[in-house]
């Protein structure tokens, strides 16, 4: 949706639960086709995708010059000049970026015989090789591939003083994405093989059959064991942030699906993703899937809080009880945030210090401390279902709550006037640049600018994240944290467009197209602000998308994506009951306990061993595989056994 640990290049995305909860009737266990199919995923994992590895690893074995790890290939360069060559490069995906030295090549010795030296390329971007000689300069923009052997040739032509730049591929590159084709092609056969499986169960005759062996089973359990032990439900901590309400009442199965797609993806990339660019985290402005859910959990977050709210009034609860639930629950959040998946771990047991203060979990117990304190201003316990008959009415749902709108207005206005505004020693004043090598390297101790300034003088230098996505394209040098204090305004914006989304479900219940049309509308409009504020672009815009810096334009977005997805799981899978939601279901009913223990332990068998390839993208894929369905196998187990954490 997901803590970031404190590894090279990598970023880590987060997670958070929702807020209703379900009660014994609305739970329907899963069937053991769920926890079978779970357990196939995990055999098949383990046993072919080691495969593509092994063959893709071998094949190019002999091209090697050097020892090369992912994502990277061999360049040699190749000087014929009389003149020495200086060969810098700079990545396409870092704007506005200072070229970085590879170094020099002195003149060749003499006619057709070069000087050449070699040197190891990323190949996860598009880059443009800079080769400048006292004479002449040129340009090779080019991506390499992994594993790759390539030459790159700088000679005069015909004896004349133009220089002349040739790149040549001396072994082919691997494929490095066969891997997720072929996990890809296996995960969607799972899909279709239990989609037949379940309309076979589906049949008369097959549950006829199925019946009769159960009963026959059921009656030797009683006869030889104890009869009438009762079954019983252990809570030890709840994935939701608010009790169930004692009414029963249909809870929608498209939320918690959409918040354990939310939370899978998280463990995905918080466990490496196979190590490939899109699913770590973007290093500065832009989008990639490690970028998508946090935000997401944050707004399902927003639309939980509304239906437990509501409904826990129509249940009798008074607005002070619920308050002191609201704040009790925020401190826990925050304090499990802080000292259980606290990245310092990393470094040996937590010093306050270099303590890491600001976190995943403790962003969101921010969100929605503000978020549910708003809701608990405005709700109302009984409502009117809207019919849409005055010319008012689509704005009915925003006009009944307009004092919680005007307090979130008034918030995105302190962190406009905060970013745009405060002067940063050294910067200049609105700066939403990287710093480091960025912008010409005008500007390199920058990073985040008024942003950056208030987590330094609220919380110290030593207290925030001290190895930002950004060192990796941008070679920052200075501490910034992506949870950082101004960053929690817009989180506290992307949770209440979340609570928008449950209000629209509060007052349109039954009304399926009315629903599915607002959420629409709702898409569609933060669709277009988001164009407005980034123009179209990833760098050029007024405010970039950046997740980084939480930007208006990033929440927009996102936002934007989180209608349309909810739109399709909600047609999908309660108004027409297409798909049950699984295997996805499962952690969304129990997403503190898989994003805490995911976390704790993350460094444990069957979560992670010994690679015998550590520099292979196969190996890791199916590593991070293992992991992720290990945890949807212990969250299906959980949920058939009514065993939910709750906090």
């Amino acid at each position: 949706m997901a803590k970031r640990n404190q590894r090279k290049d990598s970023e880590d995305a987060s997670s958070v639960s929702g807020l209703d909860q379900a009660t014994p009737k609305e739970m329907t266990q899963p069937g053991p086709r769920a926890s079978r199919l779970a357990a196939l995923a995990l055999f098949v994992a383990v046993c072919v995708v080691p495969l593509t590895g092994q063959k893709s690893a071998s094949g190019l074995s002999h091209h090697k010059h050097m020892s090369l790890k992912m994502d990277e290939a061999t360049l040699t360069v190749n000087n014929e000049l009389d003149t020495e060559v200086v060969v810098s490069w700079v990545s396409e995906r870092c704007y506005q970026c200072l070229s970085q030295q590879l170094g020099v090549l002195p003149a060749g010795p003499g006619p057709g015989r070069p000087s050449s030296a070699s040197f190891v390329v990323g190949t996860q971007h598009e880059v443009t090789l800079q080769l400048n000689s006292t004479k002449e300069s040129c340009t090779v923009p080019f991506h390499f591939g992994e594993q790759g052997n390539y030459s790159l040739w700088v000679k005069n032509l015909n004896d004349s003083s133009a220089v002349n730049c040739s790149l040549v591929t001396d072994a082919e590159p691997v494929d490095s994405f066969i891997p997720i084709l072929v996990a890809f092609l296996i995960l969607t056969g799972l899909a279709f093989a239990s989609a037949i499986g379940t309309k076979i169960f589906g049949l008369d005759v097959v549950k006829g059959f199925l019946f009769r062996i159960s009963g026959s089973m059921e009656t030797e359990r009683l006869i030889n064991s104890e009869l009438g032990s009762p079954g019983r439900t252990v809570s030890l901590v709840a994935d939701n942030i608010l009790p169930p309400s004692p009414s029963p009442s249909k809870r929608l199965r498209s939320l918690d699906t959409f918040r354990g797609l939310s939370l899978v993806i998280m463990v995905f990339v918080n466990y490496g993703g196979g190590r490939y660019w899109f699913f770590r985290h973007e290093s500065w402005n832009g989008l990639t899937v490690a970028d998508l859910v946090f935000p997401w959990f944050v707004f399902i977050m927003g639309t939980s809080i509304a239906l437990s709210i509501n409904a826990l009034l129509r249940a009798g609860a008074t607005r002070r009880s619920l308050l002191g639930k609201v704040v009790q629950r925020s401190v826990q959040l925050f304090v499990i945030g802080v000292f259980v998946v606290n990245p310092n771990y990393c470094q040996g047991p937590l010093s306050w210090d270099n303590l890491r203060i600001p976190g995943v979990l403790q962003r969101l117990a921010w969100s929605y401390l503000a978020v549910a304190c708003l809701d608990l201003l405005v709700a109302r316990g009984h409502l009117d279902v809207l019919q849409g008959e005055a010319w008012w009415s689509p704005g009915v749902d925003i006009l009944l709550y307009w004092p919680a709108w005007l307090c979130v207005l008034l918030l995105e206005a302190v962190w406009l006037c905060l970013t745009f505004l405060l002067p940063v020693p050294d910067c200049p004043t609105g700066y939403l640049g990287p710093g480091g090598i960025g912008d010409m390297g005008l500007y390199a101790n920058c990073t985040g600018g008024a942003a950056a300034l208030i987590d330094r003088w609220l919380l110290g230098e030593s207290h925030v994240y001290q190895t930002p996505s950004s060192r990796v394209m941008y070679a920052t040098r200075v501490p910034y944290d992506p949870e950082g204090v101004l960053g929690s305004i817009n989180s506290i914006l992307m949770a209440f467009l979340g609570l928008q989304a449950g209000k629209i479900i509060l007052h349109y219940r039954d009304l399926h197209k009315s629903i599915m049309s607002r959420f629409l509308t709702w898409g569609l409009l933060l669709g277009v602000i988001s164009a407005i504020l980034t123009k179209c672009s990833t760098d050029h815009g007024l405010i970039p998308v950046n997740k980084n810096l939480w930007s208006l334009s990033y929440v927009t977005t996102l936002a934007c994506f989180a209608y349309v997805l909810l739109v399709l799981l909600y047609y999908a899978v309660d108004v027409k009951g297409w798909w049950s939601g699984a295997p996805f279901y499962y952690p969304g009913m129990n997403s503190i306990l898989v994003y805490v223990g995911h976390e704790v332990f993350k460094d444990y068998f069957p979560f992670r061993w010994r690679m015998a390839n550590s520099q292979s993208h196969a190996e890791h894929l199916t590593q991070n595989l293992v992991a992720t369905s290990c945890w949807i196998l212990i969250s299906c187990v959980l949920y058939r056994k009514k065993i939910f954490w709750k906090i």
